[in-house]
């Protein structure tokens, strides 16, 4: 059989990791879109004046599921998520799409996020532009720089 009819029938049958797809090398992060505007000053002087974002992966049952949380420094509360299967771009946008639905105001905003693909896409950075955003994303090796509660500890540890 021809590699092309075996292609067909596991298209056509859904068996995308039966035979496996060829693995590419790990890449380092590319250029940033933004420059780092927040630089570790994680305090909000009014609602809607600094969001943070960033995307966890969760292992269910069923496989896993990627949730992208935006969050306001100032009132401490997620104001837009989105979960799915994937973690494409599209994850960004909808999350980016669904807070500023439920917020109003939110033009000049500065959305903080780190170098992930998603942050980094033509059409997150689209959207941070048709809702008239500032984007801003963490220097390199920033990965711990994002707090847990806008500048607070994390509820678990004892002050000092």
């Amino acid at each position: 059989m021809a590699d092309r009819t075996a292609w067909r029938i596991c298209r056509d049958n859904h068996w995308w990791r039966v035979f496996g797809k060829r693995r590419g090398r790990i890449k380092k992060a590319g250029p940033p879109m933004h420059d780092d505007l927040v630089r570790r000053n994680f305090s909000g002087d009014g609602p809607n004046r600094l969001w943070l974002a960033d995307v966890t992966e969760h292992a269910t049952s069923e496989g896993k599921l990627y949730l992208c949380a935006i969050k306001d420094v100032f009132s401490n509360r997620i104001v837009g998520y989105s979960i799915d299967m994937r973690m494409k771009s599209r994850l960004a946008v909808t999350a980016l799409d669904n807070a500023v639905a439920r917020r109003e105001h939110v033009g000049r905003c500065i959305l903080h996020s780190d170098r992930g693909s998603q942050s980094r896409s033509r059409k997150f950075v689209r959207t941070l532009d048709r809702h008239r955003m500032v984007g801003s994303i963490d220097r390199v090796g920033a990965a711990a720089d994002k707090p847990h509660s806008a500048g607070r500890p994390p509820s678990n540890s004892r002050p000092s």
